[in-house]
This record gives structure tokens, C-alpha cells and sequence, in this order.
């Protein structure tokens, strides 16, 4: 375990850099959201763009992978769930601690760190199961939240949801990279120079901007923030790897990519999504700071574990 430890804190490291810059005030809040904008619409999307672009649909979709995936976030999102019913939660503020045990920070943390730690044939399972995070389960959390405030699905919900979905930046480089794969065109040779040149600022960029983003981030209600870490941490790596390696077996190097990727730690996005519905963001806050902070034992013990 040293040494991948030794591996993933070079990572770790640029985050803390991020969060201690942020937390001297040398970068504003507004200069960390320039960043993370900057990060997010253009170096990250450069880099899937790149990536989906020299992969075919075969080499990104694997039935067996996001059956695996699928389940292990699927269980992890209902254990979540049922705790949330039986502490007498709403179904808002469940569905929002449910997000936080089943969505990991994968287009910020693990395209960039585990291309690099795991080689890049991880790319494929990687952008697979940031899909199904982005598609399936954060139109989930639109559809329970909307849901339970109206009563009702209504064709505005559905109409908002699938704008959400082309709006997104990291779904539209994927699809994007997919159009120019499928069409079997070759990028020219300038056009790969520059999506390498902006897309290899993503890796500091991202990690910075977590760390960074940290920085403003609350640690009220530890409890509640331990238990979703946990989910996160442990029982979301936990399923994904009984789907893997049990119920829809996979190649050990999938498997051992798929169980990585649950590791990571609560995604930002979900303090976002959190923010803009006004559902215990503080929480969340927490819960991203808590399980960032553990990920840098926890990420190093799983990728040990099934990458050794």
C-alpha cells in the first residue's frame, strides 16, 4: 500500500495546495470559480473530448461493466436511502444524502488521477461510469426533488431534465468525441496539439480547484457527513466490487478500475446541485470535505487492494 500511497499523493498534494492558497485568501471565491469554470467548460472537456475521440462505442461500453457499476451505486444509493427514511428524512434531503454516498468526484478527480496511476485503457470504463452518474442518477435526483416538492411529473420536469443533460459540458465532449470516432475521421494533427495542450491543464486545474473549493466548505454535522464519507468510501467500492467480481464479472483490470472509481470521494457537484434546491447544503458541504480529507488513506487501501 506505500506505495501507492507514495503514488496518489502527489494528487493529493495539488489539492492541498488549492485548499491552503484558498484558505489564505490568495485566491478569492470568485477567482476559485473562474478556475473550477475554466476547468470544468474547457481543459476537462478538452481532455474527454480527446479521449472518446480515439475510442470507439465497444471500447467504452461493456454491458457487463455497467450492469456491475449500475448495481453497486444502485445498492449504495438505496442503503442510503432506507437510513435516510428510518432517521424520519424527507425525501429531498434523502435523496441529497443518497447522491452524496453514490456520486464520487470521477470527472475531476478520477479521470485525471486514475488515467495516470492505471493507464489509459482506464479511460473507457471511467467515462462509461461517469456517464451513468451524470445520466441516470443525477436525473434521479431532479425527478425526486421535483417530484416531491409538485407532487407530480409534469413534461416542463422532463423538458428540464434533458436540458440539463445537453447543457452539460463533460456529456457533450463525450458524445461529441463518439460522433467523430464513430465517423471514422482522423483529428488533424493541430487540433490534437491544442486538445493536448488545453486538456493536460485539466489534471492541476481540477485538483487544484477541488482543494480550493474546499476551503470555503463547513464541517457542521460530522456525524451525518462520517456516515455518507462511509457510504461513500467503503460501501459504495464495496458493492461496485460484488457486481465486478460476483454478479457481472468482469476482467480483473475492469474490476479493479470500476472498484477505484467508487472509492472516490462525494462529488462538488452535488454541493451544487444542493445549493440551487436550498437541500441541506451544509450537509453535503461535510460530507465533501470530510470524505476528500479520509480518500487520501481510503483511495490508496482500494487501488492496493485491486491494482497491486
Amino acid at each position: 500500500m506505500l506505495a501507492v500511497f507514495l503514488k496518489v499523493l502527489p494528487f493529493f498534494a495539488l489539492i492541498g495546495l488549492g485548499y491552503g492558497a484558498a484558505r489564505i485568501r490568495f485566491f478569492s471565491e470568485q477567482s476559485v470559480a473562474a478556475i473550477t469554470r475554466f476547468v470544468f467548460y474547457f481543459a476537462l472537456s478538452a481532455m474527454l473530448f480527446r479521449f472518446s475521440a480515439t475510442l470507439s462505442i465497444s471500447e467504452i461500453f461493456d454491458p457487463r461493466v455497467a450492469s456491475a457499476y449500475l448495481f453497486g451505486t444502485a445498492a449504495v444509493y438505496a442503503v442510503a436511502t432506507v437510513v435516510g427514511f428510518i432517521r424520519r428524512q424527507d425525501v429531498q434531503t434523502t435523496a441529497i444524502e443518497a447522491q452524496c454516498a453514490a456520486i464520487g468526484n470521477t470527472g475531476f478527480l478520477g479521470v485525471p488521477m486514475l488515467a495516470v496511476l492505471l493507464g489509459q485503457a482506464a479511460v473507457g470504463p471511467i467515462i462509461l461510469m461517469l456517464s451513468i452518474d451524470l445520466i441516470v442518477f443525477s436525473t434521479l435526483l431532479v425527478i425526486l426533488v421535483t417530484g416531491a416538492r409538485e407532487g407530480r411529473l409534469t413534461p416542463a420536469t422532463l423538458k428540464r431534465v434533458g436540458l440539463g443533460l445537453v447543457q452539460n459540458p463533460m456529456i457533450v465532449s463525450i458524445a461529441a468525441g463518439l460522433c467523430v470516432s464513430g465517423s471514422g475521421l482522423t483529428l488533424p494533427a493541430p487540433i490534437t496539439e491544442f486538445l493536448t495542450i488545453l486538456g493536460n491543464a485539466a489534471t492541476p486545474g481540477a485538483l487544484f480547484a477541488i482543494g480550493a473549493s474546499l476551503a470555503s466548505k463547513s464541517a457542521e454535522r460530522l456525524a451525518v457527513a462520517g456516515w455518507l464519507s462511509f457510504c461513500k468510501l467503503v460501501l459504495h467500492p464495496g458493492f461496485v466490487a460484488i457486481g465486478a467480481f460476483l454478479l457481472f464479472p468482469v476482467t480483473a483490470y475492469q474490476a479493479a478500475v470500476m472498484v477505484s472509481a467508487a472509492a472516490l470521494p462525494v462529488a462538488g457537484n452535488v454541493f451544487i446541485l444542493a445549493q440551487h434546491y436550498g437541500i441541506a447544503p451544509q450537509r453535503v458541504s461535510a460530507a465533501i470535505l470530510v470524505s476528500t480529507t479520509a480518500s487520501i488513506l481510503t483511495v490508496s487501501a482500494v487501488i492496493a487492494w485491486v491494482h497491486p
